[in-house]
């Protein structure tokens, strides 16, 4: 019979959960957006925590039928979003209650894990990133980070000081009538439009931090003003988050050397995101490489998760039987 891990990941965004063999093999992965209404930019904490209580069991049942040839191994959860010790959001309790309980149930080990290192994993998955360091970008509603990976070490080296790209993202779409998650229709409307740079790239001198508030009140204040097609705000705003991103990245390259990035979050399933960003990194450092994960994979889910609990079971068992929460 089959051994398999299964995943839980619940974000500000996304109900997720996924299963891998023990081997790293993806086996399923059901997910399903929080309910956000027309007009809104999101959920308040508890207003997503009762969503996932909602949402979960269900996807769960859905998971278990592409598992009745399976015997599951262990349970992992993503408790917190990132390795910080102050990180904490109440959203990612549901998932790590789910996973203890269900791990609780089987006698099974139960992994912890974070949100950002979920993506992360996620991401590798048919990315062809080779072995070894590498920077990852996190970019999402919640989180615009680059960090650099060598071995398990994650490592923070920048990212946005202010507004998050995914935030700028959303935000931008609801004022111009699109539903939340804003990205796919306003990346359709990007496709429309034309940029000319207008809204100017801020990093901070010598540092890999990046402002965004600045160039999202200017968006506003077009809207307001009608000051320009919708298409040409929307493509004004890829334009503005491929410069950004480059900039990132490529100080982060300079300051580590290391030559190999891997783009995760949801904003980085982006096809038009992917293109810009390709194109301006291959002219301002063609020496570096992008990879990026597959667009499935690059939103909130539980596939990164579950693999990391894959990883964390094959140390368990290889290193013998003290086998505890970890």
């Amino acid at each position: 019979m089959r051994r398999v891990v299964v995943g839980f990941d619940t974000s500000c965004y996304t109900t997720s959960c996924a299963a891998v063999t023990v081997e790293g093999t993806v086996v399923a992965s059901c997910r399903r957006l929080l309910p956000v209404p027309k007009g809104e930019r999101g959920l308040r904490q508890s207003e997503a925590v009762y969503a996932h209580v909602r949402q979960l069991p269900e996807l769960a049942e859905s998971l278990a039928r592409s598992l009745e040839d399976s015997a599951i191994a262990a349970v992992c959860a993503s408790r917190t979003p990132r390795d910080d010790p102050q990180s904490y959001m109440p959203v990612f309790q549901v998932g790590d209650a789910h996973a203890r309980a269900l791990a609780a149930m089987l006698g099974v080990p139960c992994f912890v894990s974070t949100h950002q290192r979920g993506h992360i994993a996620a991401a590798k998955v048919d990315s062809g990133i080779a072995p070894g360091d590498l920077l990852a970008f996190h970019l999402s509603g919640g989180t615009t980070e680059v960090l650099s990976l060598q071995g398990d070490r994650l490592t923070l080296l920048g990212g946005s000081a202010d507004l998050h790209a995914g935030q700028l993202v959303d935000r931008t779409g609801v004022a111009l009538g699109c539903a939340f998650p804003a990205g796919p229709e306003l990346e359709r409307l990007a496709r429309r439009g034309s940029a000319a740079a207008r809204l100017p790239a801020s990093v901070e001198k010598d540092s890999l931090l990046a402002h965004f508030s600045g160039a999202e009140s200017q968006v506003q204040r077009w809207i307001a003003r009608g000051s320009l097609p919708p298409e040409d705000i929307a493509r004004e705003v890829y334009d503005f988050l491929a410069r950004t991103v480059c900039r990132l990245l490529t100080g982060a390259a300079e300051r580590t050397g290391i030559r190999q990035a891997l783009i995760a979050g949801g904003v980085a399933s982006s096809a038009l995101l992917r293109e810009l960003l390709t194109a301006r990194t291959a002219k301002a450092m063609p020496e570096l490489r992008l990879y990026f994960g597959r667009p499935e994979y690059s939103g909130d889910n539980a596939v990164g998760v579950a693999l990391i609990g894959a990883e964390k079971l094959r140390a368990a068992e290889q290193a013998g039987p003290q086998c505890a929460e970890t």
